[in-house]
């Protein structure tokens, strides 16, 4: 699942509109998935391939060459299938899977350069695919007059779409949402100016 050329300008011109009235500014982050560890499908077709020549011993009469060969392409093949995406993502517990959505979240908030916004008021939209994980995150300026409460109907917004398989729409809803929040408690004044690009980042 991924966004044309063409939602990527809706969700620009989303951005643009909601800044319009704020002197906030939304960054929108989506990764394909958070977690790339392949050790433990690593490790889960090491396993079965060390226990295959055993049972092949106790219940054939195969040479231990043709064992061995079938060993490897148990291992290979084993391997292949544990490391695809969707594969990989279901063998990790569901806390695990948050919690790593969480720390590409915060990584991401530093490297959009959301942190650096001179009035600290910059917020993130951040969904990660694979693990089904939405999060907004708001800066300082923003988290002591905005209780974490408020983006609950962007976050809800978000997650309802991307159900559906509309990652635009769910972007565009978000930030439509966030934009309402921030207009609400930070208007745009004669000094407000963009500092961060009004886009979304794929990753």
């Amino acid at each position: 699942m991924s966004i044309s050329g063409e939602d990527r300008q809706r969700i620009s011109a989303a951005i643009h509109a909601a800044e319009a009235k704020t002197s906030g500014e939304i960054v929108c982050v989506l990764a394909q998935a958070s977690s790339d560890a392949t050790a433990l499908p690593i490790l889960l077709a090491a396993l079965v391939a060390l226990a295959f020549p055993w049972a092949m011993v106790a219940f054939t009469a195969m040479p231990v060459s043709h064992i061995l060969l079938l060993q490897l392409a148990v291992f290979f093949g084993l391997a292949a299938l544990l490391c695809l995406p969707r594969v990989r993502i279901a063998l990790v517990p569901r806390a695990a899977r948050r919690a790593v959505a969480h720390r590409v979240a915060m990584e991401q908030f530093m490297i959009r350069g959301v942190s650096r916004k001179k009035d600290r008021t910059g917020v993130l939209i951040f969904v990660s695919l694979a693990e089904r994980y939405a999060r907004i995150i708001a800066d300082e300026g923003i988290a002591t007059r905005v209780p974490q409460s408020e983006w609950q109907a962007a976050v809800d917004a978000l997650i309802s779409h991307m159900r559906g398989g509309r990652v635009a729409d769910g972007f565009i809803a978000a930030i439509g949402a966030c934009g309402k929040v921030l207009a609400q408690h930070f208007p745009r004044s004669e000094t407000t100016r963009d500092e961060l690009p009004d886009r979304i980042y794929v990753i």
